[in-house]
């Protein structure tokens, strides 16, 4: 589904990824894990096609991901990412739609379907304004799931989200994962991610660091946790 070989990336003088090569298995449940500033962002970027490695090959369905079909089947969901406040919830999933060119009932449809998903019904009606950051989270989740892709990129997914909220999208992520999607997420919640996540990959300043199985590198009686503050502080 996909997969990086020996992947590099400049800014310059800056090595942003530094010979990264892993892949991701149809229907898993993968984290990329690493402090900020560790590279987890330029991948996905480079996955999306928003930036281009300085060297090596990222694929996805076993296409260049330079390729525009490589994006028709795939749900993304950007870290901090914003919505217009003067829509409602519900004109956005539209607008989502429209952009995906799914129109009329089979839009409405979805629309209906994504709220009950994202638990945000009687909400989706009110303007973003009076959301909670929370809320704008889920329905930013809500639009990533929109056209029903193969493959969700979530970018810190519960990110603004209570307790509550984020067991709920860990039990969303969990239907989804049941339901054959492949999830690459990158989160900051390891106690989270040991629980949903079939692997992990732990990076730091643009080095691969480990990739296994989560229940391979948390053996020994070690949390997730435990193991990714000794391998990053080295």
């Amino acid at each position: 589904m996909i997969e990086l070989k020996n992947v590099t990336k400049r800014y310059g003088l800056l090595t942003a990824v530094d010979d990264v090569s892993f892949s991701v298995k149809p229907g898993e449940c993968f984290a990329l894990l690493g402090p900020n500033g560790a590279g987890k962002t330029t991948i996905v970027k480079m996955l999306l096609d928003f930036t281009r490695p300085t060297s090596g090959n990222v694929s996805l369905y076993g296409i260049p991901s330079t390729h525009a079909e490589c994006r028709q089947s795939i749900g993304y969901l950007a870290e901090n990412h914003r919505i217009p406040p003067t829509l409602s919830g519900w004109n956005y999933l539209l607008r989502c739609a429209e952009l995906l060119d799914i129109t009329g009932s089979e839009a409405t449809d979805q629309c209906r379907h994504i709220v009950e998903q994202i638990g945000m019904q009687g909400r989706e009606n009110t303007k973003v304004c009076t959301y909670s950051k929370g809320m704008v989270q889920r329905f930013g989740l809500g639009a990533a799931l929109m056209g029903d892709p193969k493959l969700l990129i979530l970018d810190e997914p519960t990110s603004g989200l209570d307790p509550i909220g984020i067991r709920e999208i860990r039990q969303l992520l969990e239907s989804l994962k049941a339901q054959g999607k492949t999830i690459f997420l990158n989160s900051h919640l390891l106690s989270e991610v040991e629980k949903i996540c079939d692997t992990a990959a732990i990076i730091n300043r643009g080095r691969l660091l480990i990739k296994d199985a989560v229940s391979a590198i948390v053996e020994d009686g070690e949390t997730l946790e435990d193991v990714f503050v000794r391998l990053v502080k080295g």
